[in-house]
């Protein structure tokens, strides 16, 4: 796979140079003429956005997921065998 190597300057940004696929450059630049916007800021939304953090999923193998509790002074993070049981013995 050949590399391409991408220089561009905006006013507000710093001057960056990156090693681009030829494949990533042409959807990149695609993108761009689409949008009517630089290829920088096309290139800047892009990784940013590939760069947030991910909710977690909320499904796992056709199972829904319970929200992970926070640790409390009362609750301690995975139950002991001394909960358990209690908690058997209750019944």
């Amino acid at each position: 796979m050949r590399s391409i190597m991408l220089w561009y300057y905006e006013a507000s940004d710093m001057r960056t140079t990156l090693n681009l696929s030829a494949e990533a450059l042409a959807n990149v630049r695609l993108l761009a003429q689409q949008r009517r916007e630089s290829l920088g800021t096309v290139a800047s939304e892009l990784i940013l956005k590939a760069l947030e953090p991910r909710e977690a999923p909320r499904i796992r193998n056709g199972v829904p997921l319970f929200p992970a509790r926070s640790e409390s002074k009362n609750q301690s993070a995975a139950p002991d065998l001394e909960l358990v049981n209690r908690l058997r013995d209750q019944e």
